[in-house]
């Protein structure tokens, strides 16, 4: 595999410290000639398991022989290894914990490499500048990756699976919330339902949701819940133009039930601006839309007539 060049770089450390500038100087001290793109560095501190997803979801759209460096190290001057992982169309640079996984083992393992060799010398908290961006910048100008270090295999894989299908009902978890709020779940490819379902959505908590499977979040109305398969083949829960993380209080890791509706489905109140003049609406105690009541027949001895509802 020839290297395009290319080096991508993934990490927890934000961008108002001088960490991620320090590994772009490295890596152009070895090679002036690298093009250096960054995935993110808002990876939440810590969180393997979601940078690990955003690696998954993003290393398939850059060009065959592009390096990926990620840092979610929290074992970092552990006795856990550095590993560049020698893939079918790319390469790995990272900590053996499990975040270069969910990728290299969709792109296709062919060689592993322990940087161990590399290590003596380095700071024993700043891998990320001292061993990983220096092989990375290796592998990208073409040097031999066996050179680098001895064979090695990977310890610690990661996997985002788990769904379950019972008759019409998925039993999954949210493994990824986005920048809109949008819950990507584990479930993955085509529903038991067909489109336009009208769902219940069953939260840990016990709350029942209701919502519609469609193929995109413009096929309800403003404020209502979508189910969808987005663009990564994820069955996914959205509010159209709201967050639906948001407004449910769910997370990563969160568990639920999504399943057909059973009796009458009545869609929530939209949550849009009140016109000038109007009220504000009825929200619930907890600040989400509430479902107005229906209104009631008045009997008359002459023609019927309706009540309208209304908010106290």
């Amino acid at each position: 595999m020839m290297p395009s060049g290319i080096i991508a770089l993934l990490t927890d450390f934000g961008t108002a410290d001088y960490f991620v500038a320090s590994m772009k100087g490295v890596i152009l001290r070895a090679m002036p000639e690298a093009r250096i793109i960054d995935i993110t560095h808002q990876v939440p501190p810590f969180n393997v398991l979601r940078g690990a997803f955003v690696l998954w979801k993003a290393y398939k759209w850059f060009p065959p022989g592009t390096v990926f460096v990620g840092v979610v190290d929290p074992g970092v001057g552990s006795r856990r290894k550095g590993l560049l992982i020698v893939g079918r169309n790319y390469y790995f640079v990272g900590p053996d914990n499990g975040l270069l996984s969910l990728a290299a083992s969709e792109d296709g393992v062919e060689r592993v490499i322990d940087l161990g060799a590399l290590s003596p010398g380095a700071s024993s908290t700043f891998h990320g500048r001292d061993v990983f961006a220096l092989a990375a910048a290796m592998v990208a100008r073409g040097v031999d990756p066996g050179s680098l270090g001895p064979p090695a295999e990977i310890s610690v894989s990661l996997a985002v699976s788990g769904a379950e299908v019972e008759g019409g009902s998925i039993r999954c978890r949210i493994v990824y919330v986005d920048g809109f709020g949008n819950a990507f779940t584990d479930f993955r490819g085509e529903p038991p339902w067909p489109r336009g379902s009208q769902l219940e959505i069953e939260l840990e908590s016990g709350e029942v949701l209701r919502g519609r499977y469609v193929a995109t979040y413009s096929d309800v109305p403003r404020g209502d819940i979508a189910v969808l398969v987005n663009s990564e083949g994820h069955l996914e829960l959205a509010v159209r133009e709201g967050s639906f993380a948001s407004l449910y209080k769910v997370a990563e890791g969160t568990r639920l039930v999504i399943r057909p509706a059973r009796g009458t489905w009545r869609r929530p109140s939209r949550i849009r601006a009140p016109p000038a003049g109007a009220g504000a609406g009825c929200p619930s105690a907890s600040g989400r839309p509430r479902l107005s009541p229906r209104p009631r027949r008045a009997r008359s001895r002459g023609p019927r007539s309706r009540r309208s509802s209304s908010c106290r």
